[in-house]
């Protein structure tokens, strides 16, 4: 067994320095792709693996963390900064084989080593540990912690161990997908999930695993990981290794953060086909539709990928507890990417950390840090209520909450005003399903804007928030102003459709403000309908609807589209 030279102090995980081969890329080299299928070979167990023999739920990023993993062999500005950040909320734990050199860069920074850093000393490969750090995963939703690992999509044998010496160094059960028939090559960078079996990928997971139907693909993430609904999107054609957390991130079980590019630009149409895709065939774990935050993927210098700029992205980004380390380039964008951050997470810490020195080599923060879970989670899943125009009755907040010694209280906590204390109303466990609680708000007046968050106590006496960073963070409805037949507030906007002239397929952008009834259709200049393009019930949120301009005639049509509020028309020419 090899010995470790630990510095025993509570929770993040770093990488420094391991192995012969220094600042390896992002992507595959031309050696290496040569080294590949002997690596994968040697890869493989000889004795038989087993999936855990409980049900299992992987973690989602927002939960508690103990643990952040990250690779110091490149990029030790970005280090020092995530570091600065990190040790805030958890432990560092930095694996280095020059342990000097990185205690004196992180004291030169003026970062104190002496609390929430732990040193470990082990080789490694590369500093992308997103992409072969371990999975934590807990048994029966909260009980025991365990590690998962694949095989690493790359011939990096010291990388590839990283997960082993991280599941001996928190003690934890280990699961390696090495051997048939649950043998899995796979990377973080392409793998993200909502906590509750819905996990999402490229198809690099399918392409990298010819050996494995998709059907076999799913086992084994249903086996090892509890994604029982694993949804697989279209490569996008300039993003080279493939990896979702590029253009997309989870910011909690409903909500998707896309990158948007300018109509028609680089990676854009395939991303918008992959949302599409997304939104018109799954809805959220609720039951409801995702909602869909858009985030700008900036130029480099004027140039996008499918030209010579980097891959610009603000989507690579990574919550630590109650912070969430935000990629930004020096660049006028920047603060629009924050502004985002803050208005979809507030209350959450949102820094900006420069990550020009990374993106040239296709990564930023998400790709060069790692989560691990803690061993004593206390789960609190919840959806955030949506605006009503009642306010009369109470409202209902429902939540999932468990802990493996049972919940002892659950309290939702409420005010309508920012600058007063909260109120609390009391949950109570919902009969008939199984660590589900309830409680009410009391009935507010309209233009009422709430403010709440929920906290339980477990028996054990582990407390918990949701939001996490609760009270700082909350959850927000509104109470809106109820209004007569003939005052109906528009709500629905709808930017133009692209592209026009259209050929093919065409998209429409909708921004809706409250869930209607919506008809789009086109017309010819005569005023003829020719085309019914949509009817039916439009969620809150942006959505986007498609017409194939291929089976027009060529010429001047007029898109209408018709809400519960308003009618909105647009010139479309078809070519």
């Amino acid at each position: 067994m090899k010995k470790f030279l630990l510095s025993i102090i509570p929770v993040i995980l770093i990488i420094v320095n391991g192995s012969a081969q220094n600042n390896l890329p992002h992507r595959m080299t031309a050696d290496e792709q040569l080294k590949m299928p002997a690596y994968l070979q040697s890869r493989l167990s000889s004795s038989a693996v087993v999936p855990p023999s409980s049900p299992v739920r992987t973690m989602a990023e927002w939960e508690e963390l103990q643990g952040l993993l990250i690779g110091w062999k490149q990029f030790s500005s970005m280090l020092t900064e995530i570091v600065r950040e990190a040790k805030k909320e958890c432990m560092v734990y930095i694996v280095t084989n020059n342990r000097i050199s990185v205690y004196n860069t992180l004291n030169n920074a003026g970062i104190d080593t002496l609390t929430n850093i732990t040193f470990v000393d082990i080789p490694f490969n590369s500093v992308w540990s997103r992409d072969y750090g371990p999975w934590s995963a807990y048994t029966n939703d909260v009980d025991s912690l365990l590690t998962i690992d694949w095989i690493y999509n790359r011939p990096r044998p010291d990388d590839d161990q990283v997960p082993v010496t991280i599941a001996g160094l928190i003690n934890t059960p280990l699961y390696q997908t090495t051997s048939s028939p649950y043998d899995l090559i796979h990377t973080g960078g392409n793998f993200m999930c909502d906590g509750f079996g819905t996990g999402f990928s490229s198809n690099l997971i399918v392409n990298e695993n010819p050996n494995h139907t998709i059907a076999e693909i799913d086992t084994i993430m249903k086996k090892f990981m509890g994604i029982d609904r694993y949804i697989k999107m279209q490569v996008l054609p300039y993003d080279a290794i493939h990896h979702i957390d590029m253009h997309m991130k989870l910011l909690n079980e409903e909500t998707l953060l896309m990158g948007q590019y300018p109509q028609g630009v680089a990676d854009g149409p395939q991303i918008e086909a992959n949302l599409l895709y997304v939104t018109s065939n799954f809805n959220s774990v609720f039951g409801t539709p995702y909602k869909i935050i858009r985030i700008p993927m900036p130029a480099d210098n004027g140039a996008y990928p499918n030209t010579t700029g980097d891959y610009l992205t603000y989507t690579n980004s990574s919550f630590i507890n109650n912070t969430v380390i935000v990629p930004t380039y020096n660049i006028p964008q920047d603060t629009t990417a924050l502004r985002i951050y803050r208005e979809a997470l507030p209350g959450y810490t949102i820094v900006g950390i420069n990550s020009n020195a990374s993106i040239g080599s296709l990564g930023a923060l998400h790709c060069i840090t790692k989560d691990i879970g803690t061993n004593d989670p206390l789960l609190i899943s919840h959806q955030q209520l949506s605006d009503t125009y009642d306010s009369v009755n109470p409202y209902t907040v429902t939540a999932f909450i468990k802990h493996r010694s049972g919940i002892q209280n659950a309290t939702i906590y409420y005010r309508t005003d920012t600058l007063m204390p909260y109120s609390s109303a009391p949950m109570s466990p919902v009969s008939g399903q199984n660590d589900y609680f309830s409680g009410l708000i009391p009935a507010q007046p309209a233009g009422s804007h709430v403010y709440y968050y929920i906290h339980a106590e477990a028996n054990s006496g582990k407390q918990q928030v949701r939001p996490m960073p609760a009270p700082a963070a909350y959850f927000l409805f509104n109470v809106l102003g109820t209004t007569g037949m003939n005052e109906v507030a528009s709500s629905v906007t709808a930017e133009p459709a692209f592209p026009n002239p259209a050929s093919a397929i065409t998209c429409i952008p909708l921004h809706v403000s409250q869930t209607q009834h919506i008809d789009i259709t086109l017309s010819d200049i005569t005023g003829k309908q020719v085309k019914n393009i949509f009817e039916g019930t439009i969620y809150q949120g942006q959505q986007f609807k498609f017409f194939d301009a291929s089976e027009l005639a060529k010429g001047a049509y007029i898109l209408i589209i018709r809400s519960d509020s308003d009618v909105l028309t647009q010139k479309i020419m078809v070519r």
